[in-house]
């Protein structure tokens, strides 16, 4: 068990996202739903394992561009590669030393639609690492949507944020 909440917080939405793998069958992972923009579980997935990898790639290099993500169609396309994928990352995470959260590094992205030149931000390992779980979280909840089209049960919790769960079990001991 490692000492750091945030890391520990990276470790676990990725054991989310393993559950919801083993809750899957192949066909409800790539099946492409028009009611969400004509997406598949499978893409949106893989988009939260590219925060994950372009964070655990840059800081060695000091700079992390969420622009340069790998975009790996086997992500989204082989559920079994998409386990292994984030298996491999949850180690990763875990073996990120606790004192490597306060890390500085630069984060490039394109936030803005009109212009060439990307956004650079100084930030730090800690609030990117932050950052990759709320991301995730995020797409989480639109992977419950997309879970419930199917008739597909997730996890208690799944894609939604701790605070907002915390807050939920606090009104109801209060009712």
């Amino acid at each position: 068990m490692n000492n750091s909440p945030l890391i520990e917080s990276a470790i676990e939405i990725l054991r989310q996202g393993e559950t919801l793998l083993q809750t899957l069958d192949d066909d409800s992972y790539t099946r492409r739903l028009p009611a969400v923009f004509t997406s598949a579980i499978g893409g949106h997935y893989r988009h939260c394992l590219d925060h994950f990898e372009c964070l655990l790639e840059g800081v060695a290099e000091g700079e992390v561009n969420y622009d340069h993500r790998r975009r790996d169609t086997r992500i989204e396309n082989d559920r079994a590669f998409a386990f292994a994928e984030t298996r491999r990352l949850r180690e990763a995470c875990a073996r990120i030393p606790i004192g490597a959260l306060e890390l500085p590094l630069n984060v490039c992205s394109k936030v803005s639609y009109e212009g060439e030149v990307p956004s650079v931000c100084a930030s730090s390992y800690g609030r990117e690492l932050m950052y990759a779980v709320a991301h995730a979280i995020h797409h989480y909840a639109l992977l419950a949507v997309m879970c419930g089209l199917l008739e597909v049960r997730v996890p208690f919790g799944f894609g939604i944020a701790p605070s907002t769960l915390q807050h939920r079990a606090e009104q109801e001991k209060a009712a």
